[in-house]
């Protein structure tokens, strides 16, 4: 059984809600829940919030933090699932912001620089990865969601 449908399948018998907030992967992390039959149970909202405009008005991301942090920053990826657990009332909140490439990427943030965010229980979990730069768009893409799936099995077998 994959890492996916091990942990897709905890949250399932826990009845544990989920929502997703992405920028960098773009969708492919909703995608991945929504692929199990009977998700509907537990997953309530998936949200694409590729520009920063997105991130304020769907998110209520501070603009602020936009300015000084950078969209690709653990203090926006931190706002972003704390804020859709606020909105959705989701136990299990996702966020993703990178950069995927093959362009965009600059010396303070490369591409392959993701940071992958995750609200449960009260807390606020954000992992940096970086990505070696000469995988493709998609590799990215498809390491992020295995990465967020992965960290949110460690999360909520630790308790």
């Amino acid at each position: 059984m994959s890492i996916e449908s091990k942990i897709i399948q905890i949250l399932l018998n826990k009845k544990i809600t989920v929502s997703t907030a992405e920028s960098c992967t773009g969708g492919l992390l909703a995608s991945k829940f929504t692929s199990f039959s009977g998700i509907s149970k537990i997953y309530h909202t998936g949200l694409i919030t590729y520009s920063n405009v997105s991130k304020i008005k769907q998110l209520k991301v501070s603009p602020s933090s936009l300015k000084k942090y950078g969209a690709v920053s653990r203090q926006v990826c931190a706002q972003m699932c704390y804020q859709l657990h606020k909105i959705t009332q989701s136990q299990l909140t996702f966020s993703t912001t990178g950069v995927a490439g093959p362009n965009g990427g600059t010396k303070s943030k490369p591409i392959g620089l993701v940071f992958i965010g995750i609200y449960f229980e009260k807390n606020i979990y954000v992992e940096k990865l970086n990505f070696n730069s000469s995988l493709s768009r998609k590799q990215i893409q498809i390491k992020t969601v295995k990465e967020c799936l992965q960290m949110a099995s460690d999360i909520i077998n630790e308790l």
